[in-house]
């Protein structure tokens, strides 16, 4: 393998950030293979289990030394196109990339913001520490990638994640101080791409570098603005130059006494089974001096400025027609999932038909008036829609169950049965003529047993609900 051709401007200022000898390691790793690596998402399925170790032997698992769910897998196993896959028990997620999220380490109960999520690996690793309990508002501008967003955020089970399509000014104007942890992979010029994808090499330029720093920086000063007193924040990168990364850090605490630096963290692909990554760890003061320049002032005039006439949040109506559409859900779910306990302290929200429920965590409980004039892809755990006096549940609560919750009502596949791809691409089942109303659809993998989606079972036949983007 050769190696690509590389830009002279990088090649040189690697070389005068490492020193002629390590450069030239570090510019040989491009000819190298790439690691490939997959983290398990323990809200489905625990890494001691016997699932846990058929996926180890199926993909041939190498654990990664910074991630204690993250395993590297050989490529030829293809982890992506197994029906595991699409029953969320993992997350495919480049193996440095995981470093970040170790060190902002959330816990269960706290309020996080990942600022800038898509696809949604470190969202995915976010909630899996959380463990089901606080609040998670997952964040991406662009339209498209806040889809992909939302549709891993639902695969892996996430029910107390929120994803927005906003800028961040307009996150910060409604969340000043809100955040007791917050994730900023910022967009960058993405050296790290350079291996596993030949247009980053060719859209590199110093300038792009310059523009991706002066970007990030604004970025961060939202991202300060939303963060509690003690609160943390990850900043991390795919690149390698010092310009967005260190230098963009000092200028960060050089402007804001009340931040301070923990740890820095570089994973080099020459040294390290990856393609590479930054992170900065930054606490917020506990108590900051009188005085100190306050990053939210802006943001609180911008939302004085926009006024807050005509929120959903305040219409009586609207409220109520939430609260009766969940206890549409409530009747529906004791007759077909007498097991289920819904989180406590969640909101009901309803966007014409479908029901969401607004999860809460211990300094947030959000409710409809703070999503108001933002694009949300994804308000929630998507609880079902209710259709002329009838409730239908939505194949994000499919996701989010465990088998127990869902038993009686279950229909499990074995674990090699060709009948799991047969219901991925769409087809209906043939069951007992005995089978009646709704049944979660689970695939088993050693000890446990997975959702797929929904089905509906009637006259023998299982009527197969996995939505139409899904099936393949």
């Amino acid at each position: 393998m050769t190696i690509p051709s590389l830009p002279a401007a990088y090649q040189e200022a690697v070389t005068a950030m490492l020193g002629p000898a390590e450069a030239e390691a570090f510019l040989a790793s491009y000819a190298a293979p790439r690691a490939y690596g997959l983290r398990l998402n323990t809200l489905k399925i625990n890494p001691a289990s016997t699932a846990a170790s058929k996926l180890a032997e199926l993909f041939d698992f190498r654990p990664v030394p910074w991630c204690g769910t993250g395993y590297y897998y050989e490529e030829s196993t293809r982890p992506g196109k197994h029906p595991y896959h699409a029953a969320g028990l993992y997350y495919i997620q480049e193996p440095s990339a995981m470093s970040a999220v170790e060190l902002l380490d959330p816990q269960p109960g706290q309020t996080v913001l990942d600022l800038a999520a898509a696809p949604g690996g470190k969202t995915t690793q976010i909630a899996a520490k959380m463990a089901g309990q606080g609040l998670l508002i997952s964040n991406e501008i662009h339209p498209q990638r806040a889809r992909i967003l939302a549709e891993n955020v639902e695969r892996l089970g996430i029910r107390n994640a929120v994803v927005t399509q906003a800028a961040p000014p307009a996150l910060s104007a409604r969340f000043p101080l809100a955040f007791d942890r917050i994730m900023l992979d910022a967009p960058c010029s993405g050296e790290g791409m350079f291996r596993k994808d030949p247009e980053a090499i060719r859209e590199w330029s110093q300038e792009s570098v310059e523009l991706c720093a002066a970007r990030q920086w604004d970025i961060l000063q939202d991202a300060v603005a939303m963060l509690k007193p003690g609160g943390r924040l990850a900043y991390s990168t795919c690149t390698f130059n010092r310009r967005e990364n260190e230098d963009t850090i000092a200028r960060l605490l050089t402007e804001y006494s009340f931040l301070r630096l923990i740890v820095e963290k570089r994973i080099w692909p020459h040294r390290e089974q990856g393609e590479g990554h930054y992170v900065a760890l930054i606490e917020r003061d506990h108590v900051e001096m009188s005085g100190t320049m306050d990053p939210n002032s802006a943001g609180r005039q911008r939302e004085r400025e926009r006024g807050r006439a005509g929120r959903v949040g305040r219409s009586g109506p609207a409220e109520r027609n939430a609260v009766a559409a969940l206890d549409s859900f409530r009747a529906w779910a004791a007759d077909e999932l007498p097991s289920l306990t819904l989180p406590a302290g969640g909101t009901p929200l309803l966007f014409g038909e479908a029901l969401y429920l607004l999860s809460a965590s211990d300094g947030l409980a959000l409710t409809a008036e703070h999503l108001t004039g933002l694009k949300v892809p994804r308000a929630g755990l998507h609880l079902g829609d209710v259709r002329k006096g009838r409730f239908e549940p939505a194949h994000a609560l499919a996701m989010a169950l465990g088998a127990a919750e869902a038993a009686p009502r279950l229909w499990t596949l074995g674990e090699d049965s060709p009948l799991a791809a047969a219901y991925l691409r769409g087809e209906t089942l043939e069951v007992p003529a005995s089978l009646r109303g709704w049944h979660l659809v689970t695939l088993a993998c050693g000890d446990g047993q997975y959702p797929l989606g929904w089905g509906k079972a009637s006259s023998g036949q299982l009527k197969n609900h996995l939505p139409k983007g899904l099936r393949h």
